[in-house]
């Protein structure tokens, strides 16, 4: 399990950092507050891993969710997180000893986890806004992340009420599993896999 404890929850979710990231690059971040605890639980029980496969957060900011999918069971040194913001990957090494964190692009997934000598993947929970992405790069990381973990998909926190991916346009399927209004904003977890074909 990992190092951090119920009482070091603020060292992991650094808000000042978490915010100051957020008006560098408002659209690599999403919201201006790191998710509720209610959120990441919300999304760190739905992941799913067996084995010596590893659970991949992309986009994991300040290191909340990956709490949560530590205290969900995920031991940590099957955690890889995948953080392209330098400053940030610094501050989740030092606050969650013994995860992996890989400072990389989520558009070249796998080629990032390759030269990580990553395990298998059993899961990818993607905490990048990705409604807000233009149609082209919503295409190119839904495909890293498909190609990481082509049984499964990916796991995805939204803010919005209805799909955030157009599915038929990327040959997804993918349905809200979960939803909260205990977070600001309030927000659910959609499961995307690829569409089955006919």
């Amino acid at each position: 399990m990992s190092g951090a404890s119920v009482s070091d929850h603020g060292s992991v979710a650094n808000k000042g950092l978490f915010f100051k990231r957020w008006l560098a690059n408002p659209l690599q971040m999403g919201s201006v507050i790191p998710s509720s605890a209610t959120f990441s639980r919300m999304i760190a029980e739905r992941a799913e891993r067996a084995g010596d496969e590893v659970v991949v957060e992309l986009g994991a900011g300040t290191g909340v969710i990956s709490r949560a999918l530590l205290a969900a069971g995920v031991p940590a040194h099957r955690l890889l997180l995948v953080e392209i913001v330098p400053e940030m990957a610094e501050h989740l090494r030092a606050a969650l000893p013994g995860v992996r964190v890989v400072c990389g692009d989520g558009f070249e997934l796998p080629r990032v986890l390759e030269q990580a000598g990553a395990p298998p993947v059993g899961d990818v929970v993607c905490g990048i806004p990705l409604v807000m992405l233009p149609a082209e790069q919503q295409a190119r990381i839904v495909g890293a992340m498909m190609q990481a973990s082509p049984r499964r998909g990916f796991l995805h926190l939204s803010y919005c009420v209805t799909s955030p991916l157009p599915r038929g346009k990327l040959g997804i399927e993918g349905e809200r599993q979960a939803w909260t209004w205990r977070n600001f904003p309030p927000g659910g977890v959609w499961r995307y896999r690829p569409a089955q074909r006919s």
